[in-house]
């Protein structure tokens, strides 16, 4: 569904397919395989996500895709939410990424799943004003 919508996306004379970025929150943040299998994509911002410790094929596991994800990476979370824990889900998936050290950020902020709307906002645009450049 990704490449599909990409597909069409870059059909549009409006879009500049150059500056393409995934943002995913919570599962969304957590489905490594979709940045580390389209190339078309430019830079990622993952919303409060991490490991989801749920049995899955390896073929969809997140472990075997967090190394393919090499575009400049943002990850927002709450450092006190229960199922996406610090120690055990989200530091761990943060390292994992491909992602060169210089290229990605873990932005942590001291509430639960979902950070303050206004500041991870402003940490998004930030962030995807310094990769694709400002909105013109």
């Amino acid at each position: 569904d990704l490449g599909r919508s990409i597909d069409y996306l870059e059909t549009r004379p409006e879009v500049d397919r150059s500056k393409l970025a995934y943002y995913g929150l919570s599962w969304g943040a957590s489905l490594s395989m979709l940045p580390a299998v389209e190339e078309r994509l430019k830079v990622v911002v993952l919303l409060a996500g991490g490991f989801y410790f749920t049995k899955t094929l390896p073929e969809v596991d997140q472990i075997n895709f967090l190394p393919q994800v090499t575009v400049p990476a943002l990850m927002i979370n709450g450092r006190y939410y229960y199922f996406y824990a610090l120690d055990t889900s989200i530091a761990p998936f943060f390292r994992l990424l491909g992602t060169q050290e210089k290229d990605k950020h873990l932005l942590l902020f001291e509430s639960g799943h979902i950070p303050p709307k206004d500041e991870f906002i402003k940490a998004t645009l930030d962030w995807l004003d310094r990769y694709l450049g400002p909105v013109k």
